[in-house]
């Protein structure tokens, strides 16, 4: 149906290419945000979305603290948000954002329910560009009345072959649609730092002129009974301000102290509202990034990964905060929500490896800690884990009662009839598990060993599934480290660059005063042991060097987002991510 639903769209709008690209589109990605949100209200990054994006723009610091008081009263971050708003931890302006975002929570699910999906999504439409409108220039506005409008012919197509589908399953469809769509790679390009600034400053010039005609010709569009809607439109004037003034100054200078002056200018004439917006503009940055020297690293300023930060309104820097930058002290700062301990940070093999693969995910789920629904295969994975944990705990030794173990643990998982294949594939693999105990050459010693242990200025922390004793030919002994996977397997190859056994392997020594040992991943399902490569396992300096160049990232804040397919395919946050938009 989904391939039906293309076709439907290229008759007027062209190739499929175009069809996937109109759900890139940060406008109709909003649209299909609060769609998530309405069918499911647990789907907290849909509701991050939400709230970052126009028009509620809630600043990330109150993004982390309003997260973390639905948390704490486990609730729904819809439910939440209304708690948050009686909480004196949110200060007046996120409270206003908030009620802002609530009002407007309540006028869309008002008849959402007798409503038609297309109908619905409709009027989801109608609503946000009536809160967002008046702040876009006469040609964005014509180019999301056009995206939009494509949304809703899309909608259209998908209730003409499916005239009982519900909002639930067009959004589905349209997260199916969505997800065949390329991961952006980063650009390599730079533009000239003269260039780009001369670019920008005339980009913003028209989109100010524009604006100034738009007041004038039509009044009735502009929300001047809103303050936020005045204040956005003066902190535009001001950056243009901003920017003439740099490009009048005599070279030679220094970029990020002339930014630095003229910001400590034209904040002290501005109000509360007007100062916010401009310390959390995205434009310092940009500048900052054209003025680099691309041999020290300098981030693209056009495309890739740079295009999606600076769309990424909500999260207000991809990039450290610069200190030098007046307006960027600690009230802007995520600081008070990094997993902190003692003057470093604690952290497990799984916040390392999530940082590595992309720091933008890190930040998401270990900073932000938005909720995520766990997967049907992840709720098998820890079903299999406590099975196996609780049968050696227990110090049980028949198949009898470690299957009935796993009957047990699998009703209480929530896991029923309709899992049936799964249900028999856990009881098969713990069959063999439990035949691999009785094999000569290795005792289990330890079981869920936990450790905990300082490296550098941080704290490592986690458990071994087991550790046996292995006695080899010549009567020499040592220790094996195993993790059990529910995945599938990996080759020694591609464990060279291993991570949680490396670790593993550091903290056995450090915690537990294991000389050596040698690593392995039980792949539960395949009955498969897979050892890691003695250099993965036993490069303690590797992994130490792994570990202090990942806590230097999270301390200086360091959240850019590194796309691959990899890494992107497995996301729970695609929704509130900037690269994978247009």
């Amino acid at each position: 149906m989904a391939s039906r639903i293309v076709v439907d769209l290229q008759a007027d709008h062209g190739t499929e290419a175009d069809a996937l690209t109109l759900l890139q589109r940060a406008e109709v990605r909003d649209v299909l945000a609060w769609m998530r949100l309405l069918v499911d209200p647990q789907d907290a990054a849909a509701v991050v979305r939400a709230l970052a994006r126009p028009p509620i723009e809630l600043r990330q610091t109150h993004l982390a603290r309003v997260i973390q008081l639905a948390r704490r009263r486990r609730l729904d971050l819809v439910a939440g948000l209304a708690l948050a708003i009686e909480s004196p931890q949110i200060p007046p302006e996120a409270r206003e954002r908030i009620e802002r975002f609530l009002e407007l929570h309540g006028a869309a699910s008002a008849g959402s329910k007798a409503e038609r999906a297309d109908v619905l999504t409709g009027r989801l439409i109608e609503l946000l560009r009536a809160r967002t409108g008046s702040l876009l220039t006469v040609q964005e506005a014509a180019e999301q009345r056009d995206e939009l409008g494509r949304l809703r012919e899309l909608a259209a197509s998908f209730l003409r072959s499916a005239p009982q589908a519900t909002l639930a399953d067009l959004t589905r469809h349209l997260a199916s649609l969505g997800r065949a769509s390329d991961i952006q790679e980063p650009s390599s390009a730079l533009e000239p730092a003269g260039d780009q600034l001369h670019d920008a400053f005339c980009r913003l010039r028209e989109e100010v002129l524009e604006g100034v005609g738009r007041i004038g010709g039509r009044l009735g569009e502009l929300r001047l009974d809103t303050e936020l809607d005045i204040a956005h439109g003066v902190a535009r004037y001001l950056e243009l301000i901003k920017l003439a003034a740099l490009l009048q100054r005599s070279p030679p200078y220094r970029m990020g102290e002339a930014i630095a002056d003229i910001n400590a200018r034209l904040l002290a004439a501005t109000t509360p509202v007007q100062r916010e917006i401009l310390q959390t503009s995205l434009l310092d940055q940009d500048l900052l990034a054209a003025d680099a020297d691309p041999a020290e690293g300098a981030a693209p300023a056009a495309g890739g990964v740079a295009a999606g930060a600076r769309r990424a309104d909500a999260f207000e820097s991809q990039r450290p905060p610069d200190t030098s930058h007046r307006g960027y002290g600690e009230e802007h700062s995520l600081g008070p929500f990094l997993p902190r301990k003692g003057i470093g940070l604690a952290l497990s093999a799984s916040d390392i490896e999530t940082y590595r693969s992309c720091p933008l995910r890190y930040k998401f789920a270990r900073v932000l800690r938005i909720p995520t629904a766990q997967t049907l295969h992840q709720r098998f994975g820890i079903v299999i884990h406590q099975v196996l944990e609780r049968f050696h705990a227990e110090g049980s030794q028949t198949l009898a009662e470690m299957l009935e173990l796993y009957d047990a643990v699998w009703r209480r998982a929530g896991l029923g009839e309709g899992e049936a294949e799964l249900r028999k594939k856990g009881r098969a693999a713990l069959t063999r598990y439990h035949a691999r105990l009785a094999e000569p050459g290795a005792r289990p010693v330890w079981f869920e060993r936990t450790f905990d242990f300082r490296l550098g200025p941080h704290h490592l922390r986690g458990r071994v599934d087991r550790v046996d004793c292995v006695t080899h030919e010549d009567g020499r002994q040592e220790h094996e480290l195993i993790d059990y996977k529910t995945s599938r397997p990996k080759t020694p190859a591609q464990l060279k660059d291993d991570v949680q056994l490396s670790l593993y392997a550091l903290a056995a020594r450090e915690a537990w005063s294991l000389e050596s040992s040698r690593q392995a991943y039980y792949y539960v399902l395949d009955d498969r042991k897979v050892p890691v490569p003695a250099a993965a396992g036993e490069s303690g300096a590797a992994i130490t060097e792994t570990v202090l160049e990942v806590g230097e990232g999270i301390l200086a804040q360091r959240f850019e987002p590194t796309p691959s397919r990899a890494t992107c395919s497995i996301c729970d946050y695609r929704i509130v991510c900037p690269v994978a938009e247009t």
